[in-house]
């Protein structure tokens, strides 16, 4: 399994938002140049966190990004499922009749567990920590 840049640009983009004092209003071209994202793309990502209640989206001269819940309120699932949407390890995790084997597959189960797993370490995971992680190492250079 791996992350898709949109994933990684929002990830980015929220631990850089998560850095700044709170109901700081930050333009897209700050957050692109301060985490190396494209602008282009990284404005299409905050759109889907904003749609998430991730961040608010302020219009106008003095317009931007902000948080809009408290980065230790926020997890690395939240943003993660903002942009990918629900995190399924493989189709027949999705709910719906994708395989026959569904009822007796022994596969089924273990990747079940492993997606549990993998959903509740992101849900530990919040953007204060990592806003904190960050800035540290910005610190030591």
């Amino acid at each position: 399994m791996k992350l898709t840049r949109a994933s990684d640009y929002a990830i980015r983009g929220v631990v850089y938002m998560s850095m700044q004092p709170e109901g700081a209003i930050i333009v897209i071209p700050e957050v692109a140049r301060e985490m190396d994202v494209p602008v282009g793309f990284l404005a299409r990502i905050f759109q889907s966190l904003s749609r998430a209640g991730i961040v608010i989206s302020h219009r106008g001269k003095k317009g931007g990004y902000s948080m809009a819940r408290k980065p230790v309120d926020v997890s690395l699932c939240n943003v993660i499922e903002a942009v990918e949407g629900d995190i399924k390890l493989n189709l027949c995790l999705d709910g719906y009749n994708a395989c026959d084997r569904m009822g007796f597959c022994a596969i089924r189960k273990e990747l079940e567990t492993v997606q549990e797993d993998l959903i509740a370490s992101l849900q530990k995971t919040n953007f204060a920590d990592l806003a904190v992680e960050e800035q540290a190492h910005r610190d030591s250079l």
